[in-house]
This record gives structure tokens, sequence and C-alpha cells, in this order.
């Protein structure tokens, strides 16, 4: 009551906020008459005064602001004819603030964008536009292009299609990149995999707006960014997984939780499968692996449901995204649960994948010095966006009044008494020629619409996963007279439907939602595609008592009170009770959807120190300037220390305890190098360490020594980077299946994460340490005898560096794009350039910086 008075007088936290930008909104209006009086070029030289200012360190981004928006208006109404609303300035500010911008359907975010990134990209360090596909990305560039050309700026555009390195690199040069959250995060893996500085096409990671926010950093963020490698796992154990499922009967052998989407075998079930499987004991070590595939086959046939959340398609199975309901092709799902689906409906099994480089979307955006982002759905998940990415959200108003009417839900016993009304109600306004949207849950729904709308003679459009390619047009159709148009879970995020004046005077677009989605916000974007910039619409949502998700949370309080009303067939219930009733199981969902997106972000945290760390070291070493000499020193110091301590030899130790023969032999058989008896002994630890320590730099030098100095330190690089990557992806499997199993301490009265913790703290330092061992062993193994050697061993790094540029180019990444392109097999660097010029690749296109060492001195 205190809380609702207090609101009353002095207004929300949103409402504050909005008073502050429209004080600035004030300010910016007073610039205009000043810039529309200026010619092209000196509007021009106006804002280059700005940007001089900017980067001379005079003035800073927020000193400028005021006349950089008002500049941005201006070239706006010179280009592309289209003046920012005082609404639009006021989500530029908030954009430029590291907030979230909510605002409406048909307000006009892209042309808000152009306002922060113009004013941000006077740093010079490149400014990231993001947005849910490479439509969209292509469209926004050129459009908003015309804008920056104007002011001076350069624009590139991040796309699938572009496979060439050196014109990834251009485009992130340019001063304004757009692309989608895949293209930036897996560059961003692949860069981090490269063998030369001058073939990363990333640069800084100064400040990136996200379109769509909440559907890229919420409804994509459950599902890391991997690329990975083929392992060498047995295919037909899946299929054995599955002829044992397919024989375990439900609530006997095993108990579903669709809930929290868990199978729990039972001890019958497990006597059961160990007699079909024909092992004594399913959960011994020997047979770990076959108790994972049938928890993975039991999932495939009781959880995954085909036309919900898969398709076959061309004998292949290919994941539907439960938010937009697009197929993602390429996209598989992990720990073997995909090849249970192959197994399950009889199509080709594929061989699982090794990580071998990941990283989730939170982190990866996290790494961003601004963050910002746009949608028109946002408030609802302000919580997870403020603790997760320290984002705030500021819903804007819309630059004219909403007029669409949200009318009550309405709830049936059955889900066919609901069909049978969403059809009446769709023939009746048919009949008059009203424009209607309606949104399906699942492919397998739109498709029962579909035949009964068919039955029923009303010509219409279906826009699921099977026909997405044909999106950006049904939608664009979907506001004409008389249009009938059903869609599942999305309504064409990017493109507008628009409506004409016949169409405003029967009422506008209505909108029917045929199911409530788990999480409102999906709802939200439903309803909001009508009532766009003012135009009339109304929605309204046909629940049962059948819907996935009043079966799971709650369904029996509401048949209750629909028993006690009396409801007979065929007829509803409008009450805001029970509509609350629904949202408070929405909010339940979205809960958990949280709670698991949190949890994969904890562990993935404890991953992205670790990731940091050796990709940090990864860039240090590839930097030319790094004195890769002193880091030999050091290592082969750390070496000597730790191999003496193995043999009892340190700093107190009496002599008669050291074990001088265990330490000659692991030094001859780890680095090549001889030691005789008599040298060692007579000397006590600091003497021997020293002596030692001399004996092996003094070896190890007149070795090198043969070498140009650039020769050898591509030689260090090359090597110390071959061990580093091989450690590391062998790092990242061995954390995959600690993460796999770590869950089971929880049986065991232990935190799961805190052991995750501890585990992978020991795993991370083995993995330090080897890599320094392994280095020194290769390093000191490696021998010069005369220039023919030298020269085999130039050739041999050359031939290494290719391979692992052309394995660079063959992993494989779960998210693809939706038309992956047709990859055109990269020449090997000394083979004839393909343009004709007559000279190798590596010395024409396949430059892609000078070179030092044994590249350079072999090209």
């Amino acid at each position: 009551m205190i809380k609702s008075l207090f609101r009353a007088i002095v207004g929300t936290a949103n409402d504050r906020e909005l008073k502050k930008y429209k004080k600035k909104v004030a300010k910016i209006n007073a610039l205009e008459p000043k810039y529309e009086k200026m010619s092209d070029d000196e509007l021009k030289a106006a804002f280059n005064e700005l940007k001089e200012q900017v980067q001379s360190g005079s003035a800073t981004l927020d000193d400028v602001l005021f006349d950089s928006f008002a500049i941005t208006r201006e070239a706006s109404k010179r280009t592309l004819g289209m003046r920012h609303f005082d609404v639009q300035l006021i989500g530029g500010m908030v954009l430029h603030d590291n907030k979230i911008a909510e605002m409406k359907t048909g307000e006009g975010k892209t042309l808000v964008a152009t306002l922060p990134v113009v004013l941000n990209a006077m740093l010079g360090r490149g400014v990231h536009v993001v947005t849910v596909n490479d439509y969209l990305a292509k469209r926004d560039s050129s459009e908003m292009g015309k804008i920056y050309e104007f002011l001076g700026y350069s624009v590139g555009t991040i796309t699938a299609d572009i496979i060439d390195d050196a014109t990834r690199k251009a485009q992130y040069d340019a001063d304004i990149t757009y692309g989608t959250n895949n293209e930036f995060g897996f560059d961003y893996l692949r860069d981090n995999m490269k063998y030369s500085l001058d073939e990363m096409v990333q640069r800084d990671h100064y400040f990136a707006i996200v379109d769509e926010v909440d559907s890229i950093l919420i409804d994509e963020a459950r599902t890391p960014l991997i690329i990975s490698g083929p392992t060498s796992s047995k295919l037909e154990n899946y299929t054995r997984a599955d002829k044992v499922a397919r024989q375990m009967v439900r609530d006997e052998d095993f108990t579903v939780d669709e809930k929290n989407r868990v199978i729990l075998v039972t001890e019958k079930g497990i006597e059961k499968a160990e007699k079909l499987f024909g092992v004594d004991n399913l959960y011994a070590m020997e047979n770990a692996v076959l108790a994972h595939h049938l928890d993975q086959a039991l999932k495939a046939h009781h959880l995954f449901e085909k036309d919900v959340d898969y398709v076959v398609k061309d004998g292949e199975i290919v994941i539907v995204d439960e938010f937009t309901g697009r197929l993602s092709e390429g996209r598989r799902f992990s720990e073997g649960l995909h090849q249970a689906l192959e197994a399950k409906e009889g199509v080709e099994i594929k061989e699982e994948s090794q990580t071998l480089a990941d990283i989730t979307f939170q982190n990866y955006f996290r790494m961003y010095e601004k963050l910002a982002g746009m949608t028109g759905t946002a408030q609802t998940e302000a919580t997870e966006f403020a603790e997760i990415y320290n984002l705030d959200v500021i819903s804007i108003p819309t630059n004219v009044p909403v007029q669409r009417k949200d009318q009550p839900d309405l709830i049936y016993k059955t889900e066919r008494e609901k069909f049978d009304a969403v059809i009446r109600d769709i023939k009746e306004r048919n009949k008059k020629g009203q424009p209607v949207l309606v949104g399906t849950a699942s492919i397998e729904k739109s498709e029962v619409l579909h035949a009964l709308l068919k039955k029923e003679k009303i010509p219409h459009n279906v826009l699921n996963a099977k026909n997405h390619e044909h999106e950006a047009e049904i939608i664009k159709d979907a506001g004409k007279k008389g249009a009938v148009t059903i869609a599942t879970n999305m309504a064409g995020r990017g493109v507008d439907i628009k409506i004409d004046d016949e169409v405003r005077e029967l009422g506008g677009l209505y909108i029917i939602g045929t199911e409530r989605h788990e999480s409102r916000r999906i709802d939200n974007q439903l309803r909001g595609r009508a009532g766009r910039q003012g135009d009339p619409g109304e929605s309204r949502f046909y629940l049962s008592l059948e819907d996935h998700l009043l079966r799971i949370f709650g369904s029996e309080r509401i048949k209750t009170i629909m028993d006690r009303m009396g409801v007979e067939e065929g007829e509803y219930i409008e009450s805001k009770m029970v509509t609350r009733a629904v949202e408070k199981a929405q909010k339940k969902v979205e809960n958990l959807h949280f709670e698991s997106r949190k949890h994969l972000l904890e562990y993935d945290d404890v991953a992205n120190e670790q990731r940091k760390i050796i990709y940090r070291f990864r860039h240090e070493l590839l930097n030319p300037e790094f004195d890769i000499n002193a880091k030999i020193d050091a290592i082969r110091e750390e070496y000597l220390q730790s191999l003496m301590m193995e043999c009892g030899i340190y700093e107190g130790a009496p002599r008669e305890d050291f074990d001088l023969e265990k330490l000659r032999l692991k030094i001859l058989e780890e680095l090549g190098e001889a030691f005789e008896e008599d040298e060692l002994k007579d000397k006590d630890y600091s003497e021997l360490f020293e002596y030692l320590l001399e004996q092996l730099k003094e070896r190890y030098e007149a070795k090198m020594g043969v070498l140009h100095p650039e020769q050898r330190d591509e030689i260090e690089r090359i090597l110390y980077l071959q061990v580093l990557d091989n450690a590391w992806r062998e790092h990242l499997y061995q954390m995959d299946i600690l993460k796999t199993g770590i869950g089971l301490r929880g049986y065991n009265q232990k935190d799961p994460l805190v052991e995750y913790k501890k585990e992978s703290y020991n795993l991370f330092t083995e993995l330090v340490e080897s890599i320094k061992r392994e280095t020194l062993k290769t390093l000191y193994l490696v021998r010069f005898k005369n220039e023919e050697e030298i020269e085999k061993e130039q050739a041999a790094i050359e031939k290494m560096r290719e391979q692992m540029e052309s394995e660079l180019e063959n992993f494989s990444t779960n998210k693809e794009p939706e038309q992956a392109p047709i990859k055109k097999k990269k020449p090997a660097r000394n083979d004839p350039c393909p343009c004709g010029s007559g000279k190798k690749y590596k010395q024409c296109c396949g430059k892609s910086g000078p070179k030092r060492g044994v590249l350079a001195n072999n090209a």
C-alpha cells in the first residue's frame, strides 16, 4: 500500500529515468534549427570537428552527445528521409548508457541504434551491432549504412557466406560492423586457434549493441558455442541402447519427471537392462558407457517429441529451436543425445564430437567494455539481465499510444473444444476481411490447425520450421485484407506487419494465441505484432486443460474451478483468477530456465577463467615482440627444480639420499641429454642445480645456434603452440567428462559446483605443468646437424603449419547458418595462386601480413 502510494506520488524508477532523458531530448531538439541550415559539407565538417575533439581527448563522448545526436538525425533526414522521434532519441541515450531499451514492435529500433553507433564510433575502436540472422545484418547495414557513410564512417557486415579471412578481417576493421551473434562468437573462438596474429580477424571488443537482446542473451544463452572435432566412439552402442530402451516399461522400469525433464531407472529397470545388455553390473566402470547411452535413449523416446523438438528431414535429425520454431540446421544435441534420436528414428548415426573450443554467449558478450541491447520484450527478464550482464532495462513509451485491445484468455476443458472455437473465430473474422495471425507452440499443432482450416476451405499461409525460407514474404503479407497466417512460435522478428486504411477500418490485425508459451515474453512478442505505430488491433489467447503448460503446472486447480462452475462441453471460462494462475505457472517455468542458464554460467565461469589465461598466453606467444628465449629459460629452470624434487634432491636433503641415477636417466629419457655419473656426484643441491642448468642451457644454445635468430624464434613458437593446442583440447575433453559426472557428488552430500571448481583447478594445474614439460621435451629432441637438416626442419615446420591451418578449416560448429555456404578448398601455401598471377598462393592472395623467421625465408 505504502509502495503504491509512493509510486503514485514520485513515479516508478523507470518514470524517473525517462524524466531525465526527456530533459536531454529538449537540448537535442534545440540544436535542430542550427544543423538544418547547414549544407552537406558544413554538416560533415561540424561532425568531423566533434570527432577530432573526442580523439584528441579534449572532449568526452558525453560532452558531444547532444550535437552528435542532432547531426545524426539531420543526416538521417537527408539520406533516408527519416527523422528520429523524441522517443527514439531517448532509446539512443539508453543504449549509449549501457542499458537495454525496451521499445514496442514497429517503433524503429533499427534507426534508434544509429544514434549511439555514430557517437561511439568516434573513438575509432569499432562498434558491433548484433542481429539474430544474416538477412537482418545485411539489410540493416545496407539501409543504415547510408547515414554512416554520409558522416565518413566505413561499414562492414559479417555473414556466414564470407569464408575468406582477409575479407572478414576487412569487415571487422570497419568503423561499424553488423553481424549475427553466432558469427561474432565463432570468429572469437577461431581467432584463438590461429597461428599468426595477422590471420586473426577480430580486433577490439569495445561496444556492442544487441538487437532482439532477449532472444540472443536469454533464449540462446542455454547452448554454448562449440567448435568440435570427431572422437572414436563406438556407434553400435547407440543401436544397442535404443533396442533396450524400447523394451523398458514406463513407471515400472523407469519414471519420467516431465517438469524437470529427468528420467530415473528403477532397481527393476536396472536388472532388466543388465539382462538385455548381457552384463553383470550396468554401473561398473567398464559398462559406464552403456549406462550413459541407455539414459540418452530413454530421454530420446520419452522427453523428445518428433515435430515438436526435432524433425526428420532428408534422413537427418534437425533440431527445432523451441523459441523461434525455426530449424537449427547443422546444430546437434550434445552428450550423445543426438545419436540416440538418430537411433530412435532409424536414420544414419553420426559419430560424437569432441569439444576443441567453446564459450557461452554470456561470457562472450561480457568481454565487451560497453554492452547495450534493444527489444520489444525485456521487462519479464529484467532480473536476469541485471544479475548476469549488469544491464538495466528502461521501458520507453511508444511514439503514438497503443490502440490494440488485449482480450482475456478463454479456457476450455479439451484441446478439441479449443480448436473448434479458434476455427469459429477465424471464420467470423475472415468473413468480414479482417486479417488474422494465429500463433501455435509447435509444428504439430500448426499442422492440426492447417488441416482444420483446409477442411473449412479457408485460404491461409503456414509459417513454421519446415518453410521458414519464405518467412519474410509470408509475414509481409499477413496484414493484407482477408489474410490468415499460422506462425509457430514466431512472427517474423525484424519484419513489420503493415496494414492499409481498409484493414484499419476493419479493426486492424487480429492475433490469436492457441496456447500459452512457457515464457510470457514469447506471448508478448506474438501480441506485439498487432497495434504497430498506433494501428488498431486485437489479441486473444485460447487455452485448454490439455495444453502442455497447464497440464504440468496447475490444470487440477483450474479443472476444480471449471467443475464447480458447471462448465459444459464446448463452454469456456473467462476469469482473471485463472489468467493469474496461468501467469504464475509461466513465472515458475521462467525461473526454472533462469536457474538452468545461471547453472550453465556458473560452470562456464570456471572454464572461462582458464580459457582467458590460455588465450592470453597464446596471444603473447604469437606476438613477434614476445621474448620466447626468456620463457624457455624459465621453463627449463622450473623443470629442473621439479625433476630434482622427484629424485629426492632439494635444499637441506642429505647427499646420500640423492637419487642421481634416476635423475640422470630421466634427463636422458625426456630431453635426450646424457650426463655421466662422475659429473653429478660430490655436489650439494645448489651446486648440482647450477651445474645442470648451465649445461642444459649451453647444449640447447649450441644446437639452436646454427639457426638464424628469426628461424629459431619461429620454430620455438610453432612447436610451443602445437603442444599448447593439443594439451588444451585434451583438457577440454577432460572437463567435459568431469562436468558430465560431477552431479553424482550431490548424492554424497557434496556441492557439485564446489567439487567441480576443485577438480577443474587441479586439472588446470596439471595442464600448465604438462604444457611446459612437453614443450621443453619437444624443443630438446629437435636436432640440427647441417644445412640440409635445417632445410628439412624448415619444411617440416611449414608443413605442420599448413596442416594446423587446414584442420582449423575443417572443424565443425554446433550452430550453422540457415543455408550453409559451399566452401571452396583453400589452396596450400606453396600451391600456385588461383588468381592466375603465376606466384605461389602465400606470396599473393594468401599473404596475411609481414612474415618473420622460417616462413619469411621459405617464401
